[in-house]
């Protein structure tokens, strides 16, 4: 049965009055809900759930601070700083394990690829001798032309035969002369270095073809070699017209031993060199933007180290590293994308011979020098052992550093 039709003005005020009513009642319930009592014990049985985790989080902040109150008193300002110095020291470490662990995941995975590829190929799948142990391998840069070079290096700043192998198994130092082979396999050139190796055992051979213009490649080709063969905590590059002292050597890089990406050198910014025919011209100076423009900051390439897992890095993705004109330049390119610490070394580019000479007076010997405008030491075969009277750090320096 239908009921009687409701007019609109009657459905209007019967709506008016109900929100009315609905405000009332809502008013009036929260002014009794809301409010205060004076008896704490009524609050509680009102909301016990809330009342519990009130007391529970009281009692827990409480803990904590008379925790860390007891932790503070009786220490010194020196004690608390202690502390801050432990904690530091100690997230430095675990970013270093985090990251080596990251490498060491990518290089087994690299590993693991390379092992499928062999597996498809039909080749044998030896497995390869452990790698050897090391805190750092320092790759001296060589040349087919440099025997005497090589010659005035080991007869000043690089220890030879026993002495070599000494500071190897108890320094955990390796030192090697690295070079490629010629453009004609088993020739002339190479059978001198393979008498030389004879000799000093002190080389460390590339697959790798020697030129000038192919350093960025042979760069590529030592770190990926290097790392191949031993697990060392830093990898230095030196040319053989440079003088080292190995003990401040190892002890720079000692400093830096708990921290992960390390790039270590004298930081440059040299102009990017347009005009053909000039030394050091970049073909690909277009990437770097308007003529006059400088290159980022990276290391000279006269002497600079990288960390483990930059090496690693480098030896996992070395067929996509793009290569520079100039092999300093690749480097840096190489690493000024990643999460890596420039440490710019002053030390590792004293001049000849006054500077490096005036620093080793004053009890402040150098890492490395040799002469800007020669880009190493100017006539090294002549002028080694000057520099190394001058400016060395005395023999058996390195045997007294402590790794």
């Amino acid at each position: 049965m239908r009921g009687k039709q409701v007019s609109g003005r009657a459905m209007l005020v019967l709506c008016l009055a109900s929100f009315l009513a609905g405000s009332l009642f809502c008013a009036s319930h929260m002014t009794w809900t809301t409010q205060p009592s004076s008896d704490p014990n009524k609050e509680a049985h009102q909301f016990p759930i809330i009342s519990n985790k009130l007391k529970k989080l009281e009692a827990s902040v409480k803990q904590d601070c008379d925790h860390k109150r007891k932790l503070v008193e009786g220490k010194s300002e020196d004690d608390m700083m202690g502390e801050v110095t432990k904690t530091h020291q100690a997230i430095q470490s675990l970013d270093k394990t985090i990251s080596r662990l990251e490498m060491e995941l990518a290089a087994a995975r690299a590993n693991k690829r390379l092992e499928g590829q062999v597996k498809l190929d039909g080749a044998s799948n030896n497995a390869s001798p452990p790698k050897q142990k090391a805190f750092v391998v320092i790759g001296i840069n060589t040349a087919f032309s440099s025997m005497k070079r090589r010659k005035t290096v080991r007869e000043t700043w690089m220890p030879k035969g026993g002495e070599l192998k000494k500071l190897e198994k108890e320094k955990g130092i390796v030192i090697r002369f690295v070079i490629g082979q010629s453009a004609t396999p088993g020739g002339m050139l190479d059978r001198a270095i393979e008498a030389e190796e004879e000799e000093h055992k002190d080389f460390l051979r590339l697959n790798h073809v020697e030129g000038y213009h192919e350093l960025s490649t042979k760069t590529r080709l030592y770190f990926s070699t290097a790392i191949s063969i031993w697990d060392a905590d830093f990898y230095v590059k030196v040319d053989d017209d440079v003088h080292v002292n190995l003990g401040m050597l190892v002890t720079a890089l000692a400093s830096h031993r708990s921290k992960p990406r390390i790039y270590i050198g004298c930081m440059k910014s040299g102009p990017v060199l347009f005009h053909k025919g000039v030394k050091y011209h970049e073909p690909e100076h277009w990437k770097f933007g308007e003529e006059g423009n400088k290159y980022f900051r990276h290391a000279t390439g006269q002497i600079y180290a990288i960390s483990k897992d930059l090496a690693a890095y480098i030896s996992i993705n070395l067929p996509i590293l793009h290569r520079y004109a100039n092999e300093d330049v690749s480097l840096g390119a190489w690493l000024i994308g990643l999460e890596v610490e420039h440490v710019d070394d002053r030390s590792m580019c004293c001049g000849t011979p006054i500077e490096c000479e005036r620093r080793a007076e004053a009890g402040n010997v150098c890492v490395a020098s040799f002469d800007w405008k020669c880009s190493g030491i100017c006539d090294s075969v002549e002028r080694m052992k000057d520099v190394h009277n001058l400016c060395g750090e005395g023999n058996g320096a390195v045997w007294n550093v402590d790794l």
